[in-house]
């Protein structure tokens, strides 16, 4: 089963959740064409095969699967890398939410090659927001143009994810540093789609202050401005559940006196301009979770209708009354199976284009207040979309699976490969953990939840002209007063109930997200969002007790695990 781009529905809910209409529809029209021609022609036919072969590290270069190479240089020289980049630098200067979809269909198509450009978008947005006036003349237009990929390089063996725990070293030195360490888990970190691979490289430097407090950012070019190799080579390659075929590199920087790197923004201010690449990376993988979930989906509808098996329930006799075996699509069960995985993508899928909107939105207000809210609400939205729907793509994924029996244990069905691929996005940028820790004691603690009442207030106050409309009140009072109690709670209480808040707060929002889609769409449309209120919504009110649990939690001996 190969990648078909769900292009209506794409459409649809760029229309519903994103404002897309008019002219801009027009032109998502032809885009979104286009780029489905790339994504299943180009993309698509690697994917099995890059789970297979692997990249591999060879003399120190890494040499990626066949046709990989090939296929990232016909997506430069279709310019698909600037769709939504300035203008000023090479880019086309779309709205993210455009696209949105276009990057979900990489995703879908292969995420294991999509990982390299997802990367580099994130470089891009850091270095526009935090680059000198020198570093982005100098390397913009090459990452726009996607002729040089981009990496992050945060974590080290020893640290994980607390990066005030990092060693790796900056010496200054005239008008650069020196820089020396280790990172590891570094996507992409060695290739060879392109020339050049400007790494984003975190460290301290000598007089810094310990912890988070004393980091700074730093460029490191693979290939220096002379055109000499840069003192920085790439270890080994990890040997992973899924994504065999995106190079996770050990990178290794100052094996013969340290690499040259420049210093991005202010000294000891790194985390803060790194965390600019990050909320740009949180959003492109919680839209990983959706494009894995729809190929999951896909591949499992395509096998319940060619896999014959059993005879229908209540004694009836299959379509066309011959006696044949029906296929396993006419069972009930796995109808609801494959409509519950249908019904959760599409839930996904309208948050993902609803955040990238409101960065939009964030970015086009002129008014510095209503700026503030729409960067707010942004920024309320980035670890619900990232954790929520990376949860619920493994648990699709996870169905898919189980849709295909025995043999999708099998690896030649390919959709074991769906369920490995996925497993890493709840990693990824920050563990679900640690979003769910952000959304409560950053986005709420904030404001004391006054960005989160504000969308519970719209979404409130729309919801008489909405399907699901009591499934979505019922869903909304347990949200608000989820909210109500983690404000007022003790900080380790409240992080102690978060990851279940985040969930009870992604199953909400995306219903009400879904409900708008199904109100602009047909009975289809209707059918499947009614699907969602029986099998996640209303599971909505379920939450709150764990989310109120955190102080036994907190008082468990651990001792007694």
């Amino acid at each position: 089963m190969t990648y078909a781009a769900p292009v209506e529905d794409m459409r649809l809910t760029l229309r519903a959740v994103a404002g897309i209409e008019g002219e801009a529809a027009e032109l998502a029209d032809q885009i979104l064409g286009e780029a489905a021609k790339f994504a299943e022609g180009e993309l698509a036919p690697l994917n099995p095969v890059g789970d297979r072969v692997k990249s591999v590290l060879e003399n120190g270069v890494v040499r990626t699967p066949p046709g990989f190479r090939e296929a990232y240089r016909k997506f430069v020289e279709a310019g698909w890398m600037g769709l939504s980049c300035d203008p000023e630098h090479g880019g086309q200067g779309l709205p993210l939410a455009l696209a949105t979809p276009v990057i979900e269909m990489w995703n879908s198509a292969c995420m294991a090659w999509a990982l390299c450009p997802l990367l580099t978008h994130g470089a891009i947005n850091m270095l526009e927001a935090h680059g000198s006036p020198e570093q982005k003349e100098r390397y913009l237009g090459k990452l726009v143009s996607g002729e040089w990929a981009g990496t992050m390089n945060l974590t080290e063996a020893q640290a994980g994810s607390d990066l005030g725990a990092l060693r790796t070293r900056a010496v200054p030195e005239g008008d650069h540093y020196r820089i020396t360490g280790q990172k590891i888990f570094i996507t992409y970190g060695d290739h060879d789609y392109s020339d050049n691979i400007i790494h984003m490289v975190l460290a301290r430097t000598p007089d810094a202050p310990p912890g988070s407090r004393g980091i700074s950012l730093f460029l490191v070019p693979k290939i220096l401005p002379d055109g000499v190799r840069n003192d920085l080579r790439p270890l080994r390659l990890e040997e992973k559940l899924g994504i065999h075929a995106s190079p996770t590199c050990v990178m290794s920087y100052g094996d013969d006196g340290g690499a040259i790197g420049w210093r991005i923004g202010e000294e000891n201010r790194g985390l803060e301009a790194m965390f600019t690449m990050m909320n740009s990376e949180r959003l492109l993988v919680g839209l990983q979770g959706v494009a894995i979930a729809e190929r999951a989906y896909q591949q499992a509808l395509d096998y319940a209708r060619t896999r014959v098996q059993g005879r229908p329930i209540g004694g009836g006799r299959p379509t066309g009354g011959d006696g044949a075996v029906p296929p396993i699509v006419r069972h009930p069960d796995v109808r609801r199976m494959l409509l519950t995985m249908r019904a959760g993508t599409e839930a996904m899928r309208a948050l993902a284009y609803y955040a990238a909107a409101a960065i939009d939105r964030s970015r086009a207000e002129a008014e510095p207040e209503a700026r503030f809210r729409a960067e707010r609400r942004a920024d309320l939205l980035i670890p619900v979309l990232k954790a929520w729907a990376t949860d619920l793509g493994v648990e699709i994924a996870s169905t898919g699976v189980q849709i295909h029996g025995g043999m999708g244990y099998i690896e030649e069905t390919g959709a074991a490969q769906h369920l490995r691929d996925a497993r890493i996005a709840p990693i990824y940028e920050g563990t679900n953990g640690i979003q769910a820790n952000d959304l409560v004691g950053r986005k709420l603690a904030r404001d004391g939840g006054e960005a989160a009442r504000e969308l519970f207030a719209e979404i409130a106050a729309s919801l008489d002209g909405l399907p699901l409309r009591a499934e979505l009140a019922a869903g909304l009072a347990a949200l608000e007063d989820a909210t109500a109690y983690l404000v007022a709670a003790d900080p380790a209480e409240a992080a102690a109930g978060s990851a279940p808040y985040l969930t009870l707060f992604g199953t909400v929002l995306g219903g009400w997200l879904l409900a708008r889609v199904a109100a602009a769409g047909g009975k289809s449309k209707r059918a499947v969002a009614g699907i969602y209120a029986e099998h996640y919504l209303a599971r909505a009110p379920g939450y709150l007790p764990a989310v109120k649990g955190g102080a036994a939690i907190v008082g468990f001996d651990p001792d007694l695990l």
